[in-house]
């Protein structure tokens, strides 16, 4: 793949990527992992989980990073260009227009079904980060759930879900805690 083709690709997932940083995950894992095997499923949830945790938007975080494992600077500039380029096109002109067209009813129709897909496919991607996550395989028969659980990762999930929810910890100590978990255990 060439850097331009990396520019379009990005250019593509920051285009249909409405919703934020999840939602340019699906694209992403799609693109990426399925479309143009670049880089493998774990290492891809990998990157989304350190895009996770670190400040600033998962998709542009992931973008960067997918883009410096491929080409270095001027592969991270390509891949974050292509990602924000369609974001940053399409606000300017959504600023000038919508004032005017806000109240009209094919814009509030529009936005009526953008909502819900978005809700579906930031649902996608947290399932999908999810199974990772708890399954010590992908894409085994069903029969065999229980043979493929992460029993030390669904106990570790089950404990910060439980502090979390009794205590007043903030999430980051758990988001610490599991990066931990994560290089030591597993």
């Amino acid at each position: 793949m060439s850097l331009l083709h990396l520019f379009f690709v990005f250019l593509y997932i920051g285009f249909f990527a409405i919703g934020g940083g999840l939602v340019a995950a699906t694209f992403m894992q799609q693109a990426l992992v399925e479309q143009y095997h670049l880089i493998s499923a774990e290492k891809f949830y990998s990157m989304i989980a350190v895009s996770e945790s670190t400040p600033g938007p998962i998709g542009i975080n992931v973008a960067t990073y997918i883009g410096t494992e491929l080409y270095g600077i001027p592969g991270a500039l390509v891949a974050t260009l292509g990602e924000v380029l369609p974001s940053l096109v399409v606000i300017i002109i959504i600023a000038r227009f919508f004032s005017k067209f806000q109240e009209k009813p094919l814009v509030k129709t529009v936005f009526s079904v953008v909502r819900p897909a978005t809700s579906g496919l930031i649902l996608v991607a947290m399932l999908q980060v999810f199974t990772l996550a708890l399954f010590k395989a992908q894409g085994f028969p069903l029969n065999e759930v229980l043979q493929n659980i992460n029993w030390y990762a669904v106990t570790f999930y089950t404990v910060c879900l439980g502090v979390l929810f009794k205590t007043k910890i903030h999430p980051v100590f758990t988001v610490i805690a599991g990066g931990i978990f994560g290089v030591i255990l597993l």
